[in-house]
């Protein structure tokens, strides 16, 4: 017979989750947008930050309070690069997440709590990987690599992220093969203001369009310029159309979409030097890389 003393501690877990969603749940939103639905929560008053690659490109957008009520929300910006978009609501009195940046070693037990119409989302895991800052395939500059080993729902997108002592680390959101990734807090706080700010998030720009290419004989790879913004800054620096770019500050330039990701916000202003093979000749430009114009 099972020894009912025993069951305690999974009791007491359950409890310690339970009420830990009902704690998050008046911070967490349901986000509708065009055929697409996901979660969100509140980080300042009126403020609402979601995972941008659940947000339809155009329409309009709603959000359902844990109160039952919907507001239609504006969008105020949104990086891809980072996955963080920032809504605004017209009611001030909803509660603020507090976010947290605490060490999160892999193994740690996590709960994301997220949102539905109907009520709140959660799931239980742990944490899978963590490591240091890294870049993602768009070029954004994520302070963490989280991880979780978590079955998350579609609609769970945007939720928080919560650890054994309650603090909210950070926004789940989906990577590559379903995988549930963390946003940490320290780059949603950095990029939120800055999209509270400005409406959008500085990118370098070449105003260079680039193809993968092999060089002959046999010296690698490079990257053949397909087209050039005539105001850009690669046609201020000289290169044409047909160029094949080598080497990037004397690195070679072995994968296009590796350059793509270092034109973050820090690159922006920054001269560097671009060797290139024009009709067979070897020669050396230096660009001032800008900022991307606004779309």
């Amino acid at each position: 017979m099972t020894d009912r003393v025993s069951l305690q501690p999974l009791k007491d877990l359950s409890a310690a989750i339970g009420t830990l969603v009902a704690k998050t749940a008046p911070s967490l939103v349901a986000v509708h947008s065009w055929r697409s639905r996901a979660s969100g929560f509140v980080w300042r008053p009126h403020l609402v930050v979601t995972a941008d690659e659940s947000l339809a490109d155009e329409g309009e957008i709603t959000v359902h309070l844990a109160d039952g009520t919907s507001l239609p929300a504006s969008l105020v910006g949104r990086d891809p690069s980072t996955d963080v978009a920032l809504l605004r609501v017209e009611r001030g009195d909803l509660s603020p997440v507090a976010l947290e940046s605490p060490d999160i070693a892999a193994g740690a037990v996590a709960v994301v709590v997220a949102a539905e119409e109907d009520g709140p989302l959660a799931a239980f895991g742990i944490v899978s990987r963590a490591g240091g800052l890294w870049r993602s395939l768009r070029g954004g500059t994520i302070d963490a690599r989280l991880e979780l080993a978590v079955l998350l729902r579609r609609h769970g997108e945007g939720g928080l992220a919560i650890d054994a002592a309650g603090r909210a680390f950070g926004m789940a959101v989906f990577g590559p093969r379903r995988r549930v990734l963390v946003i940490p807090a320290t780059t949603i706080e950095r990029v939120a203001a800055q999209l509270e700010k400005h409406g959008r998030i500085a990118r370098g720009y070449l105003g260079l369009g680039l193809q993968q290419v092999a060089i002959s004989g046999g010296e690698g790879s490079g990257a053949m310029v397909i087209s050039v913004d005539p105001q850009g800054p690669g046609a201020k620096a000289g290169v044409h159309q047909g160029d094949i770019l080598l080497a990037w500050d004397g690195e070679p330039i072995r994968h296009v979409q590796k350059l793509l990701r270092a034109l973050g916000s820090d690159s922006v202003g920054r001269t560097v030097t671009l060797a290139l093979r024009r009709a067979g000749e070897t020669r050396q430009v230096s660009l001032v890389i800008t900022e991307r114009p606004a779309a």
